[in-house]
């Protein structure tokens, strides 16, 4: 199973981090400014990824 990582950089903004289940990074988010913004974010990646379809827009 995934894991969102929910962490504090040096610069003072909160990222989230989608890991595999071999703790390989899929994803990292942009800066938010509040933990309880990027506790948002993680929760509108819940739910939005769900059903999300694929959108190839490789040209091979």
């Amino acid at each position: 199973m995934g894991t969102f990582v929910l962490a504090k950089q040096t610069d003072g903004q909160f990222y989230l981090k989608l890991n595999a289940a071999n703790g390989e990074t899929l994803c990292v988010s942009e800066g938010y400014t509040t933990k309880q913004n990027a506790i948002n974010g993680i929760e509108s990646c819940q739910r939005n990824a769900q059903d999300a379809e694929i959108d190839d827009q490789t040209t091979d």
